[in-house]
């Protein structure tokens, strides 16, 4: 069960467990937390990474069984004031 120790605009790392024919491998997403949403189980939360020019998003429920661990890397450098912070996919 992953503790949610983190809030938006947390910079986060997500290890993500990969399950490839028969071995199972790590991969790390590295991004900012857009939002929080839901209640008890049915909780998700985005992350968002910027490769380049791209800007990626990714959707994971906290309580899933593929999350490994969940590591608070820092914080955005500006405060945050909402509870999703959508105004960072128009950049």
């Amino acid at each position: 069960m992953i503790d949610l120790n983190f809030k938006p605009g947390d910079i986060v790392k997500v290890h993500q467990k990969i399950k490839e024919d028969s071995r199972v491998r790590s991969q790390v997403f590295e991004g900012v937390v857009l939002g929080i949403k839901g209640r008890g189980e049915n909780r998700t939360f985005t992350v968002r990474k910027t490769v380049g020019d791209i800007a990626i998003e990714r959707i994971w429920p906290i309580y899933s069984p593929n999350i490994q661990k969940i590591q608070v890397k820092g914080h955005i450098k500006n405060k945050v004031r909402r509870a999703k912070l959508t105004y960072l996919q128009k950049s």
